[in-house]
């Protein structure tokens, strides 16, 4: 009876432990975006004249519309007959994936879907830099490129790849930012093997950069 007893109390502690860290995880939802508004805006060369990088932010969030224009804008899908993107991919391949981290979690942009899905009920926006601010900022870009879609080329071949594609993808988030009156810096200070073991990425997965985005620090 005894040994009953004690087991039940070890099983209901357990239970006590794990279930709100659970339940966290069942709240994070996939979120579906808005559709992104591709007319307006302002002109490019004007734009081309304001982009800059920021290091200062504000904490405030950033509208769902706005989020949803700017990761269309980073590399959403512009030819849906193709499955081609706003911004180039050597070969096609696609290889490079743009991971969301918010207050609330983490968030790996599906494309095709335009939607959010959820990886992560955690806030790791510290992980994601070594500078104070990524954490205060609402937002924070991680580019990860995925080795397995780039074939048998040599390992130093695809870093060269996916960095160039990085570099497209965080431009058109640069231009989105100066468009819109958005901060934006793009980061390598990163500690990359930290960050990639707090989003469970596989081995073949590699953090390029990551972009903070918020509003201005008044």
């Amino acid at each position: 009876m005894n040994t009953r007893f004690f087991q039940a109390a070890c099983l209901v502690l357990t239970i006590l432990l794990i279930c709100p860290t659970l339940t966290f995880a069942q709240e994070l939802e996939p979120v579906q975006l808005l559709e992104p508004q591709t007319d307006g805006g302002r002109p490019l060369m004007q734009v081309l004249k304001d982009r800059s990088s920021s290091r200062e932010f504000s904490n405030e969030k950033l509208p769902m519309q706005v989020l949803s224009n700017m990761l269309w804008a980073a590399f959403g899908v512009n030819r849906p007959e193709s499955g081609k993107r706003t911004a180039p991919s050597a070969n096609n391949r696609q290889e490079m994936d743009i991971y969301i981290a918010t207050a609330d979690g983490l968030y790996l942009y599906d494309a095709k879907a335009h939607i959010l899905m959820p990886v992560l009920a955690e806030d790791i926006r510290a992980k994601t830099g070594t500078q104070s601010y990524v954490q205060e900022a609402p937002v924070n870009l991680i580019y990860v490129s995925d080795f397995s879609k780039m074939g048998n080329a040599e390992e130093s071949h695809k870093y060269v790849t996916s960095s160039a594609n990085t570099g497209f993808i965080s431009q058109n988030v640069y231009l989105y930012c100066a468009s819109e009156g958005l901060a934006t810096v793009v980061r390598g200070l990163i500690d990359k093997p930290a960050l990639e073991k707090a989003m469970k990425l596989r081995p073949d997965q590699k953090v390029i950069l990551a972009q903070t985005v918020g509003y201005p620090k008044k």
